[in-house]
């Protein structure tokens, strides 16, 4: 005897709160994940555990903001306003001016 395991379809709702969770983590829902209603099971178990990603995690933090002003202050130069915008600029405009 042969034996073949038959794919599931995907529901209509499991694709609808798998783009949902896409969206809201920016991320890509792979074409080959939504052929299979396990793997795309999966996938939405995975993504679901995820902490949203906001606008707010980019900023810098308080702390950052702070002393970033105080180097300011001390070099006599201005933070560029990007810096206030991402973390991460914000992080090697205070390692290079340290």
């Amino acid at each position: 005897m042969e034996s073949t395991t038959h794919a599931l379809p995907v529901t209509p709702k499991q694709i609808a709160y798998a783009r949902s969770l896409a969206l809201r983590n920016r991320t890509l829902l792979p074409w080959e994940v939504q052929q299979d209603r396990r793997s795309l099971s999966a996938w939405i178990e995975a993504q679901a555990r995820l902490r949203p990603v906001s606008d707010m995690d980019q900023l810098p933090t308080s702390r950052q903001v702070a002393f970033a002003e105080k180097l300011a202050r001390i070099k006599r130069r201005a933070v560029p306003d990007e810096c206030f915008r991402d973390k991460g600029l914000m992080s090697k405009w205070i390692n290079g001016n340290k």
